[in-house]
Order: C-alpha cells, then structure tokens, then sequence
C-alpha cells in the first residue's frame, strides 16, 4: 500500500507535457482530478480548455475557498470613494513636514491623536465633567510593527497637544529613553496625567476598515464618554469613520488618469507642471505665489534633511538592529572616487541615505510620498540644486508640481501604503515621482515626464514590505538610495529613446501596482511577519 502512495506521490509531482505551472496553494491531486473530469467533459461537449485556462481555473476555485489573508479596503473610506472622481489632492496635502519613520505610522497617527485633542478641547463642559483620562487602541498594521516605528510615542505626542510639522524631535528621544513619564493636559476644569502606557497596542490581525486603523477614546471610569474610529491611509493621510471631505474648488482641468493629464498639457500647449499648478489654484483658493511660497518651504526643508543626515559622521540608529549611519562615509568616500560617472552615483547615494537616515532617527522629513521612503526626492533635489547644475528655484518648484502629479494619481488609483501595497507604493511611487520631478524641472515634454514615472515605477513592481524588527531601516534606507538612482535612470532612458516607441504607459502600470498590492501575501505588508524580517537573524 505504501509502495502505490509513493508512486502516486511520484506520478503527481511530476509535470504533463504542456502543463502549466501551478500556483504553490494549488492541490496537484485535485488539479489532476479536476482535469479528468473537464477531459471528460471537452469529449461530450466537443470544447477544450488550455492548461493554462485550466490552472486559472484553479486558482479561481482555491481563492473562493481560502479565508481572505487580510483586511479589505471599506468601501466606505474616502480614500476608496476618490478613485471614481477627478483627482483633488493639493499639495498642502501632499508634501507634509512631520517626524519620522514612518508616514502612515508615525505622521499619520500623531496627526489622528492631535485632531481628536482638538475635537475633545471642544466637547461640552457636562461631557468633560464624566472624564476621567484618553485612551488610544492601535490595530492591523499599527498594532504588529508600531513599536519600531514609534507610534506609541507619536500618538501620545499628538494626544498631549503636539503638531507633527512643528514637534521638536528631541522631546520624541525623550520620551522613548523615559517611558514610564507621565505628562499633563489640561481639558475644561480637568488635567489628566498622559503616559505611554494609554496608547495600547491591539489585535494585530482582524477585519477592520483599513491595515491602518485605531481608535481614540475619552474615558469615563471603564467607558468612553466620547471616541472616535480612524484610519492612517499612507503619506501622513487620515480620515475618520463618518469622514466628510472638505469642500473645494473644481480643477481647471479635471483628470483621473495620465492619459487625460498628458491630453490636457498637450491640447493646451502647457508642461505637466503649469497644469498641475492651474489647478492647484483652482482646488485649493491659493494664489500662485502663496503655492510658490509653499514649495519653496518645501524644497528647503528637503535640502535640511539631507545637510542634516551628511553632518552625523559616526553613530548607531535606533532600535536592536544596531546599523551603522554610513551617509557620510559614502559622500566622502566617493570625493575620491576617479570616474566622474561612478562619483556622481555615489554622492546620490549618499544624498539619499543622508535622509533616510533621519527618517529613522525620527526627525524631521517629508512625505514624498511616505516617511519610509523620505530619502528619495529630497537627493533628487540635492543633486540638482548643490551641484554644478544649480538649479534656479523656478525649476525646483517645477519639479515639485511634476512629481507631486504622479503621486497624485498613485494615491487616487492605486495606494501610497506600505501596509496595504507593499514598499512597491512607497519607494516604487516616490522612484517615479522624482522621475517625474528631474523631466519636468529639466524642462522635458509630457510625454517624456510620463515614460520616465513610468519606467521608475514599472521596476519597483511587486516589491515587498518587510522591514526588520519593524524597524524603518533595513531594508528601507537602502531602498532610499536605489529608488533615487533609478529615477535617474529612468529620466535618462526616457529622454533618450523615441518617446512614441515607449511601450507601456503609465495608467497601466499604476493599475498594476494596485493589482500587485491586492495579491500580495499580508506577510508582506509592513507586517515583519516574512522577507528579511524573518530570516534575518539579530545577535
């Protein structure tokens, strides 16, 4: 009996002529049956199905059958609702100043826990009367790799009455090195002693709204008197159960998708720039020159991050990986570097691990688009800035509009989160915005802004987010540096080949990257459950 089991065992592990490969959570012996039986079938019917169709098939019957692997998207989340209307995020919204490491999970909750302080400075005297302290209940995604990334600490900032933009990072270091300090906040005639043991972390896994979700409460005695469901969508973006946009303006030309973009700028003889910028006036109410004013601050702050990570010429970055700082030892090395060609990538390198390397020390970045991938644009404009090109400022902030057009359209069509897509959408996205960011501030055509977000993002597909320990470092800081070279190489191949003969465009990839998210596996999802996270070994 054995012996017909071994053969069998034989028999099906070994491939037909003609079949298709199957994917790994695929029964071979049922595979086999169900192809008896679809063979005896093609024979009554006179219809043949491929073995590729066949495998499909398969696929399709084991999904139904498997438990979904992580939460879906509500579709009630605002985030969700966007992608069937033209595109309306502004810059103010986009580009956000705030601590690091983590957009999503470190900017986005002390943005969630600073809203819900407003909100309760604002209840009714009666209702603050029954309050006794705050509570704040982190889920999904925040729940498994918050400790590395220092939520706790962020919520408990924001809690307290401390703004992301503003937040003096060295008040997070203190709290982080004295953990048991409880700190005051005063509500109506109340003050309430705060400490990190009110921010708990949570069930990790469940079916909750987004990857991101928490929930902020008002305590009387064991019950809220008042508490509110958020959600941490990616890039520093919030919103709440109930949330109701705010009203704006109607774009001067509304787009969904590149391809109603790129026509816009070439019926109307306008760059990416100059289109992206006519509706932002529209949008947001601004003026040219308070947009111009932002950018600025903008492109300043980015310079600082990376000035800031070159000047730290030795030290150990948070948390029990124990990694080394090495910006500043690449940018000094590379000086000495004998081709021209290889300096010039190194000292990009090392432009982009300068910043990366603040984003885990939790100081101050920007979100281009998320926290984990902060090092990217900001060595972009280094690079064009503090070089021989020196760019004027007209074309920086040309570059900022390119590059904030493709992660617009990321974040309305696909996502921006790590937690639901992967590092694809964060270090894939912010390689093709700065992309964008090098073609439109170099003046390049629409077409070519296009194929060069296109080719920066089309590489970076199916990349997985597994960061060790929950640490926003390894991978991520790396990640930084190589996202930063390919969108120079992708600017380079896209202004250098006939832009006609490019062969995908950037709505289809874009689609993909969404797809990609969807499919991929919840381990590998800002989870630290798969990936580098779980071999690697720390001593």
């Amino acid at each position: 009996m054995s012996n017909t089991n071994s053969n069998d065992e034989r028999v099906l592990s070994q491939a037909l002529p003609g079949e298709a490969a199957l994917p790994s959570d695929i029964n071979r012996r049922a595979f086999l049956m169900r192809n008896a039986v679809i063979g005896a079938a093609a024979v009554m019917t006179g219809t043949t199905w491929t073995p590729e169709a066949r495998a499909r098939q398969a696929a399709k019957e084991a999904a139904a059958k498997s438990p979904l692997n992580c939460s879906t998207m509500s579709p009630d989340l605002d985030v969700v609702k966007k992608s069937k209307a033209p595109v309306m995020t502004i810059l103010e919204e986009f580009y956000k100043v705030g601590p690091g490491p983590s957009s999503s999970h470190t900017i986005g909750p002390m943005r969630i826990t600073y809203d819900f302080y407003q909100r309760c400075t604002k209840l009714p005297a009666d209702q603050l009367a029954q309050a006794t302290g705050l509570k704040v209940h982190l889920f999904g995604s925040l729940s498994a790799t918050g400790k590395g990334h220092g939520t706790e600490r962020a919520s408990l900032a924001g809690l307290i009455g401390k703004e992301p933009a503003t937040v003096d990072p060295l008040f997070l270091d203190e709290m982080k090195e004295k953990p048991d300090q409880s700190y005051p906040l005063k509500l109506g005639e109340k003050t309430f002693n705060l400490s990190l043991a009110d921010i708990i972390y949570d069930s990790p896994k469940g079916d909750f709204p987004h990857p991101n979700t928490m929930t902020c409460k008002l305590m009387g005695g064991d019950k809220p008197v008042y508490e509110l469901e958020y959600y941490s969508p990616g890039g520093g973006f919030y919103e709440w159960k109930g949330y109701t946009p705010p009203k704006k303006g109607q774009p001067k030309y509304p787009y969904a998708t590149m391809k109603e973009l790129r026509q816009h700028a070439e019926k109307n003889n306008l760059s990416i720039a100059e289109v992206i910028m006519a509706n932002e006036i529209a949008v947001s109410g601004k003026t040219e020159e308070q947009i111009n004013a932002f950018l600025d601050k903008i492109a300043a702050a980015m310079l600082a991050t990376v000035k800031a990570g070159l000047a730290v010429k030795e030290g150990v970055l948070p948390g029990p990986i124990k990694l080394h700082s090495k910006a500043a030892t690449v940018w000094e090395r590379a000086q000495d570097d004998k081709y021209e060609a290889d300096r010039a990538v190194a000292l990009l390198s090392a432009c982009a691990l300068a910043a990366s390397e603040e984003n885990a020390r939790g100081h101050l970045v920007i979100t281009a688009p998320t926290g984990g991938s902060a090092g990217v644009m900001p060595a972009i404009v280094y690079a064009l800035v503090e070089t021989k090109r020196k760019l004027p400022q007209e074309k920086i902030r040309q570059g900022l509009l390119g590059g904030a057009a493709i992660g617009y359209l990321c974040k309305h069509n696909a996502t921006l989160s790590g937690a639901e897509g992967g590092c694809q959408s964060e270090i894939g996205v912010a390689s093709a915005m700065s992309a964008a960011f090098i073609a439109s501030a170099l003046d390049a055509p629409p077409v070519a802004t296009e194929n060069a977000a296109e080719s920066a993002l089309e590489h970076h597909l199916g990349m997985t987010c597994d960061p060790v320990a929950g640490y926003v470092q390894v991978p991520c800081i790396e990640r930084c540096a190589f996202g930063a070279v390919k969108a120079w190489t992708a600017y380079m191949i896209a202004t250098n080949e006939i832009a006609s003969r490019h062969r995908v465009d950037l709505d289809t990839t874009i689609k993909t990257l969404a797809d990609t998210g969807k499919d991929m596996s919840a381990k590998y999802k800002e989870t630290s459950e798969a990936g580098l996270a779980a071999n690697l070994v720390l001593c």
